[in-house]
């Protein structure tokens, strides 16, 4: 049986590609690099930018929209701030939730200076209502606003300053084609390799004035989960480990106690993405299982899963998608040391002792 497994709370996971506090949004902004030469990794975005920012410098125009896109915690807001500070432009910074009426929206683009750069993280979620007024900003630079109601109601267009919306999003499918197709500038953030890690986690020890070895260095990227906001957030947790057991420098054997006594392993797999595994493999035969299924045995959310534990487990090919449900692959069984097989199997279904299922 898996014990306690419906007690375990995402928010807490210290491997979470979200931010757990606002303390740690703050220290995460401190992190952040400035310019284009320190931002570490994602190569072909940045060669690509370098291009359309000195074009736009060139022009004297303000750069053509920005769309960002890919897994959380990847550098989509540090990107936003680098291309403001590039352009020596303010920047705007909001998130799709937070504008719920058109008068939101037309309150901010009216007051933007020429060239400014809107930030509008978590894109996705916009209201139907809320984009319609998106649409003539981004190809105009106007507001169409009706003034009046029923017969005597007008419209006008109001000229807006030459702006620059960078959106953000983790869904870039679920972005309404219209809109998709208003920005000019479509950048696609991949997972960061484990030197790219390594040279991230040493530059923000430099700035936290943390003590760290090469190897040590390397040991946190390899568990980080090819995301940097993970690796930050690792740092700062084996740092205290240095300073209680060590001498206050993060080496190697340092990182690797700490990490194994948060129960991360060397692919960066918690305790919480281990019992979903061994869930899919030991309740239903390692699958199919249906998400809904997945999400009651576990005693989690649906979206949850499919968001936060999901992921990371498919892109390792510990975990598979089929039509019929989840399955666990052949890795995930090796990882976790239990043999496996092809033939058919039959499993308890928790809960319903001499019930079987036939995989």
């Amino acid at each position: 049986m898996l014990e306690e497994i419906n007690e375990f709370d995402f928010e807490n996971r210290i491997v979470s590609n979200e931010y757990d506090s606002v303390q740690d949004a703050e220290v995460e902004n401190n992190l952040r690099p400035k310019t284009l030469d320190d931002y570490v990794g994602q190569e072909k975005a940045k060669s690509n930018l370098r291009v359309y920012i000195q074009s736009a410098k060139i022009r004297g125009e303000a750069l053509d929209h920005v769309l960002l896109y890919g897994p959380p915690g990847l550098g989509k807001t540090t990107l936003s701030s680098i291309i403001a500070n590039e352009m020596g432009v303010n920047i705007r910074t909001t998130s799709g939730p937070a504008i719920e009426k058109q008068g939101d929206l037309a309150a901010i683009l009216t007051n933007l200076s020429e060239g400014d750069v809107l930030f509008i993280d978590e894109i996705h979620r916009l209201s139907r209502a809320v984009e319609e007024i998106l649409y003539p900003a981004m190809e105009d630079y106007a507001l169409d606003i009706i003034i009046g109601k029923g017969p005597s109601a007008r419209s006008i267009r109001l000229p807006i300053p030459k702006f620059t919306l960078i959106g953000a999003t983790t869904r870039a499918g679920q972005l309404t084609s219209p809109l998709r197709d208003r920005f000019g500038v479509l950048l696609k953030l991949e997972l960061y390799t484990t030197e790219e890690l390594a040279a991230i986690v040493k530059r923000s020890a430099g700035i936290l004035e943390i003590n760290i070895t090469d190897d040590g260095a390397k040991a946190i990227a390899s568990r980080s989960r090819g995301t940097p906001r993970i690796a930050n957030r690792l740092l700062k947790r084996v740092r205290d480990f240095a300073l209680v057991i060590g001498n206050g420098t993060i080496t190697s054997e340092i990182a690797t106690t700490a990490l194994t006594s948060l129960e991360i392993d060397d692919l960066g797999l918690d305790n919480t993405d281990r019992k979903m595994l061994e869930a899919i493999i030991k309740y239903y035969a390692g699958g199919p299982v249906g998400l809904d299924t997945l999400a009651a045995t576990i005693g989690e959310e649906p979206i949850t899963i499919e968001d936060v534990y999901e992921p990371y487990l498919m892109q390792i090919g510990f975990l598979a998608r089929t039509p019929r449900g989840r399955c666990a692959t052949k890795l995930a069984y090796d990882h976790l040391g239990i043999p496996f097989s092809t033939s058919p199997q039959t499993k308890q279904v928790p809960g319903q002792e001499g019930f079987e299922i036939d995989n």
